[in-house]
């Protein structure tokens, strides 16, 4: 019978869409205010993969990735996508003229994939809770990330699987140096 043991901490990575970007920086103060600093930004990109958001957001969106300085117990990530939900929906109030202004998409990198968080089901998804599922986007092996089946066009692109690795060498020079057991502490605690 195996033991149950709990996972390495992980890190905090934020996708960002929208056609205005002067919300990414309220975005960024946001999320700051709730996870801590940011330590790595990716640059601002078009978001032409799809025309699945242009209904609600508009056409020219644009895509900016966050990745956060403290690192996370990997089993908080559903209420993380619960806590950005409420806030693009706030963003949603101040510019009430647009469907969806603001897209949130919460994830984590840990040392051997990149898991997104989602509302949505589907047959590669698992069930967290409180009506959040979460998928393996995409798996480091032999020296990268390399995409999974249903991994999204755009997180196949090299900009994307650049800023991923960075993120990745940042987690693990982290994990060396940040105290564990602070993340340890705050998950007995249930934060």
């Amino acid at each position: 019978m195996g033991k149950p043991h709990f996972p390495l901490p992980v890190n905090l990575i934020v996708g960002m869409l929208s056609r205005y970007q002067d919300l990414f920086e309220e975005a960024e103060e946001r999320l700051q205010g709730e996870f801590g600093p940011i330590d790595l930004r990716s640059e601002v990109l078009p978001f032409d993969f799809t025309d699945y958001y242009e209904e609600e957001m508009g056409k020219d969106i644009l895509r900016k990735f966050l990745s956060f300085e403290r690192l996370i117990d990997p089993g908080s990530i559903a209420s993380i996508k619960l806590l950005t939900n409420t806030m693009e929906e706030d963003f949603r109030k101040v510019k009430a003229s647009v469907g969806r202004p603001l897209n949130l998409d919460p994830g984590y990198i840990g040392g051997s994939k990149l898991v997104l968080a989602t509302t949505k089901d589907y047959s590669h998804r698992v069930y967290l809770g409180e009506g959040i599922h979460a998928e393996v986007t995409l798996r480091f092996t032999r020296g990268s990330f390399e995409p999974m089946p249903w991994t999204y066009p755009d997180y196949r692109t090299e900009n994307y699987l650049s800023f991923f690795s960075q993120v990745r060498s940042s987690y693990l020079e982290k994990l060396k140096r940040q105290p564990i057991g602070a993340v340890m502490e705050n998950r007995s605690r249930g934060n």
